[in-house]
C-alpha cells in the first residue's frame, strides 16, 4: 500500500504564524513550512502535511475547529483551509520548493541547506538551516525584527566600516531554530547560550548550529530561563535574545536579571505593539528601560537596559 498525504494550506497572517504552528506541533503535525518570495514576505501561506491514513474527514473536521480559537483571541476569522491530496515520492520534494535564498538586512542571508549560494548573494553572511519543524525560519516579522536589530548592532559596534558585535557573550531564551544565535555568532560574538521549552525547537538548533559551523561555539538545552541562566554558569550575557510572545516575556521577565548582565542590552521581539506599554511597565518594575525601538506591520522590538 502506497502512503499519502493530505496537505493543507491556508494564509498565513502575521498574527496568528507562530501560534499556528505551534498548535499544529502540539497535534503531531511537524511537518510545516511557510511558503513566501523574499520579495513578498508579507503574503506567506501555511503548509502542513498529514498522513492521509490518520487523517480521514472527520478528524480534519476537528483540526479546523482545534485551530479557529487561536483567531479568535486576535478577534480575526481563521483564513479558510485547503486540502490537497499527494502522493508519498512527492511531499519531500515539494516541502523542499516551497525555501529559496532569502536576503535580510543588508548583510544576512537565509539559505535552506540543500541550495547553493547564489552569486548575486556571495557578500552576505549566510546563514545555514534545514528548515524543520520549530519556529524562526525568518519569514515572521518578528524574527526579521530581531535580525535586523542584529545588524544595526553590529554596525553600532564596529570600527572602520567593519560591523562586529565584539566578543561577547549572547544568550537566546525561546531559540526556536536558533537562527538568532547563529547571525549574532556571524556578526563576532563569541558564544550564545540557548535554550527552548520544545523539543523539536532544540533539536533544530543543534542541527543548525552543525551545518552553519558553530556546534562548538552554540550550546542549547531543553527548559526556560532557568536553564539559561544555568548554562552561563553565573555570568550574565551581553546581549540577551528573546523572541517569544509578549505574555511569556512578561511573565519571565522577573528572571531577566540572572540571564542579563546590567550593562548589557535585550533585544525583545514576539509582541504587538500595542502590547508595548504593558510591557513596558512590567519591565520598569524589574528595573529594566524598555524601548520600542523599531515594528514591522503590528509586530514591534523591544531594547531592553537597566534603569
Amino acid at each position: 500500500m502506497t502512503l499519502s498525504w493530505w496537505r493543507l494550506e491556508l494564509l498565513s497572517l502575521p498574527e496568528l504564524e507562530e501560534s499556528l504552528i505551534w498548535k499544529l506541533n502540539t497535534l503531531g503535525i511537524p511537518r510545516v513550512a511557510v511558503r513566501h518570495r523574499p520579495e513578498q514576505p508579507d503574503q506567506r501561506q501555511l503548509v502542513a502535511w498529514l498522513p492521509a491514513s490518520d487523517w480521514p474527514e472527520a478528524e480534519r473536521i476537528q483540526l479546523e475547529q482545534a485551530l479557529a480559537p487561536l483567531a479568535d483571541t486576535f478577534g480575526l476569522r481563521l483564513p479558510s483551509i485547503a486540502w490537497e491530496q499527494q502522493d508519498d515520492e512527492d511531499w519531500s520534494l515539494s516541502w523542499k520548493q516551497h525555501w529559496e535564498a532569502d536576503p535580510v538586512g543588508q548583510r544576512l542571508l537565509i539559505l535552506p541547506a540543500w541550495l547553493e549560494l547564489p552569486a548575486e548573494h556571495a557578500d552576505r553572511l549566510v546563514i545555514r538551516m534545514d528548515p524543520g519543524s520549530a519556529f524562526g525560519t525568518g519569514s515572521h516579522p518578528t524574527t526579521r525584527l530581531c535580525l535586523e536589530a542584529i545588524e544595526v548592532l553590529a554596525e553600532q559596534r564596529g570600527t572602520q566600516g567593519a560591523p562586529d558585535l565584539g566578543p561577547i557573550r549572547v544568550a537566546d531564551l525561546g531559540c526556536g531554530s536558533g537562527i538568532l544565535g547563529i547571525a549574532a555568532l556571524l556578526q563576532g560574538a563569541t558564544t550564545v547560550a540557548a535554550a527552548d521549552t520544545d523539543s523539536l525547537a532544540v533539536r533544530a538548533t543543534r542541527d543548525n548550529a552543525v551545518v552553519s559551523g558553530f556546534s562548538d561555539r552554540l550550546q542549547v538545552e531543553l527548559g526556560s530561563v532557568e536553564t539559561l541562566a544555568e548554562l552561563l554558569q553565573g555570568q550574565p550575557a551581553d546581549l540577551l535574545l528573546c523572541n517569544i510572545l509578549a505574555p511569556v516575556i512578561e511573565a519571565l521577565c522577573p528572571a531577566f536579571q540572572s540571564v542579563l548582565a546590567p550593562t548589557g542590552l535585550g533585544l525583545l521581539s514576539g509582541l504587538l505593539v500595542e502590547q508595548a506599554p504593558r510591557l513596558q511597565a512590567a519591565l520598569l518594575e524589574q528595573g529594566w528601560q524598555a524601548e520600542l525601538a523599531a515594528q514591522q506591520s503590528q509586530w514591534g522590538l523591544m531594547t531592553i537596559r537597566r534603569a
